[in-house]
């Protein structure tokens, strides 16, 4: 099951992993300016995983410049977080595609297996079925499923598309391609 999943921590490692490997990528470009990047993670106090992470779970990747005067920031995409909500990226996904089915009573079941509050669930509910859905990010990416995908059963239509709901791999995948959309605000990030 979903709450399986989520209380396992190689998720969260692996999660890790694809962070350190998208923070690599932007290290090395470097800044626009030409300058060298240092780090300037910042804390995340992220809920809804399992207990016993280490402080490295609770930081978001992020780089600064070190020529004097530019100081730009430069923050990497991110599987582990969604953009500045407080709960990880995985809890995210897989809550909302839980809520699908006889709705007050997987909500309840919601409420107890992850500690996640009823209004928390009706708000995640709503951003996925009419904010991310009428994005500009979701219009350039739902062409690339064909055929195409029940837009009210957001995320769990994606998942299942990736394979099982409760499957590791189908999350990662989705995540992966959620992941411009953890660093622009507003859901405007391209699909590319």
């Amino acid at each position: 099951m979903c709450h399986t999943l989520l209380r396992d921590s190689r998720l969260y490692e692996l999660l890790l992993k694809f962070d350190v490997d998208l923070a690599a990528k932007v290290r090395a470009a470097g800044c626009e300016c030409g300058g060298r990047l240092d780090a300037a993670n910042y804390p995340r106090k992220p809920r809804g995983g399992p207990v016993g992470l280490g402080d490295e779970h609770a930081r978001r990747l992020s780089f600064c410049c070190a020529v004097d005067g530019c100081r730009s920031r430069a923050t990497p995409p991110s599987v582990r977080f969604l953009g500045r909500k407080v709960y990880g990226g995985a809890v995210v996904v897989l809550a909302a595609a839980m809520q699908h089915g006889p709705s007050k009573k997987r909500v309840a079941q919601i409420e107890v297996l992850l500690g996640i509050g009823r209004r928390t669930l009706v708000r995640w509910r709503r951003w996925w079925t009419e904010a991310f859905r009428s994005s500009r990010f979701w219009q350039s990416l739902r062409g690339r499923f064909m055929p195409g995908i029940d837009e009210t059963a957001l995320p769990l239509a994606v998942l299942e598309r990736f394979g099982a709901t409760a499957d590791e791999t189908s999350v990662i995948a989705l995540l992966r391609l959620l992941e411009p959309i953890s660093t622009t605000p507003g859901l405007e990030a391209s699909a590319s």
